[in-house]
């Protein structure tokens, strides 16, 4: 079985769902500070959704109420849901940077999607993974965030499964391969697949005449300065990216 455990905008949790293991879940994973990752993820969880099967779903996730290992205390009667149904589910990474920082780098409010825990990835059968580049890595956030995934690691509870990832990056020499690059490094300790969108993407991986971000690696965009929003291209490749893994990750189920 397969627990998935939602909760409602209070912050409390519902009762857990147990659902077949025919059921597919996917989350996608991202820590955004200007929205652009934001944009990509959207698109992300359209395309995934639009797999046969699959139904997307947002759902609150708040942080209160957690013991030390990242896991919520409150109780319930679990309850089960009909079936046929899969769930792709985006889930924001928390912040770590204080209010007064985040003002003085005019960073927007966040948005009401999910904040995951770590404890809570082990619910998921696939993910993919996005965040913004800082000095040709991942940011800081979500490395923390996956620094806190020990205890999955001990119980190698995301070994074998899915992974894609996607990125923001500044310009073009930012580090929209060299990101990915150094997250796989993430994937490979937990013994998961990394799954890149390689060139099925098709023609507009060879787009020349305008400036698109994304990769072999996964799908990327170019913030600029700030005001460049993802393009029309990019966030079809981000779209592309959800299907593709998603796709995967249900063949990937169903041989299990």
């Amino acid at each position: 079985m397969i627990s998935v455990a939602i909760s409602e905008s209070n912050g409390f949790r519902s009762p857990p769902i147990y659902l077949s293991y025919e059921h597919i879940g996917c989350a996608g994973t991202y820590y955004s500070m200007y929205g652009h990752v934001e944009k990509l993820a959207e698109e992300i969880k359209k395309g995934a959704s639009s797999v046969e099967g699959v139904e997307a779903q947002l759902w609150q996730n708040a942080t209160r109420n957690l013991d030390p290992k990242g896991i919520r205390l409150e109780n319930h009667e679990p309850k089960l849901v009909s079936e046929n149904i899969s769930y792709v589910r985006s889930y924001e990474v928390p912040e770590t940077l204080p209010e007064e920082v985040l003002g003085k780098m005019s960073a927007p409010p966040k948005s009401d999607v999910p904040i995951i825990t770590p404890s809570e990835l082990a619910e998921a059968d696939g993910f993919v993974f996005g965040f913004p580049t800082r000095f040709g890595m991942m940011a800081a956030q979500f490395k923390v965030f996956l620094d806190a995934t020990g205890g999955l690691w001990k119980t190698q509870q995301l070994a074998g499964k899915p992974a894609g990832i996607f990125f923001s990056t500044g310009s073009q020499g930012g580090g929209q391969e060299t990101t990915a690059l150094t997250a796989i490094t993430q994937l490979v300790h937990h013994g998961m697949i990394f799954v890149p969108i390689g060139y099925t993407f098709g023609a507009g991986m060879f787009e020349m005449e305008k400036v698109k971000g994304g990769s072999p690696y996964g799908a990327g965009t170019f913030a600029g300065d700030g005001s460049r929003k993802p393009t029309e291209l990019e966030l079809e490749q981000a779209f592309h990216q959800g299907k593709y893994i998603a796709a995967i990750t249900k063949k990937l189920k169903g041989a299990a």
